[in-house]
């Protein structure tokens, strides 16, 4: 005898996960302000009350989005192979919403707090760690500032307002920003594309 829920639960978790993926695309596209819960539903192709009755709202759906974006441990970009990694998923799906909280402040206070604390905890923290480790003097100040450069070229490079830098391969910006962070190559870690084999010795 079958299950006359089963069906209803496979559809409430499909129509979630469409309202998560359209929410991701929305929100990095036009940020949280000029996202409505009807743009997610049409996107989604779900009615946008859905968004209440799954996630408690808009403001709850964006801190869902944002747990799902960079799932995993905290990002150190300053080292090479994260950096390249950062940057290729970028180019693939765009900035997503937490990158995009840094220069577009979002006026719910809820929702911004959730955008602040991700950004430091996947991004900020590790490259401070990373700093302090090397007697680098205002740690924190100076990997807010690095934070702030490396997410200020991926969103110019998705503007395509410097068409340069907009229509640059990936494989030249790397070695580039690289150098602008003082992004450095793991210990016996493999060699990524902005290592330059005549400086490896020096590092």
């Amino acid at each position: 005898m079958t299950d006359a829920s089963t069906p209803r639960r496979r559809d409430a978790a499909a129509s979630r996960r469409r309202l998560l993926e359209a929410a991701g695309q929305l929100f990095a596209d036009r940020g949280f302000q000029r996202t409505t819960a009807r743009d997610i539903g049409e996107r989604a192709g779900v009615d946008p009350a859905m968004i209440a009755r799954y996630f408690g709202g808009k403001t709850q759906l964006y801190i869902a989005v944002l747990h799902a974006e960079i799932p995993g441990t905290p990002t150190d970009f300053l080292d090479t192979a994260r950096l390249a990694s950062i940057v290729k998923r970028a180019d693939r799906r765009g900035p997503g919403p937490t990158f995009q909280a840094v220069f577009r402040p979002i006026d719910d206070p809820v929702a911004q707090a959730a955008a602040s604390e991700d950004l430091h905890r996947r991004i900020v923290a590790p490259v401070s760690e990373r700093l302090a480790e090397d007697r680098e003097p205002e740690p924190q100040l100076r990997a807010e500032m690095l934070t702030a450069a490396f997410l200020g070229i991926l969103l110019a490079r998705q503007a395509g307002t410097l068409e340069t830098l907009a229509a640059a391969d990936v494989d030249q910006i790397l070695p580039l920003l690289g150098d602008i962070l003082g992004a450095k190559a793991p210990p016996n870690g493999p060699m990524m594309p902005m290592d330059n084999p005549g400086n490896r010795h020096r590092r």
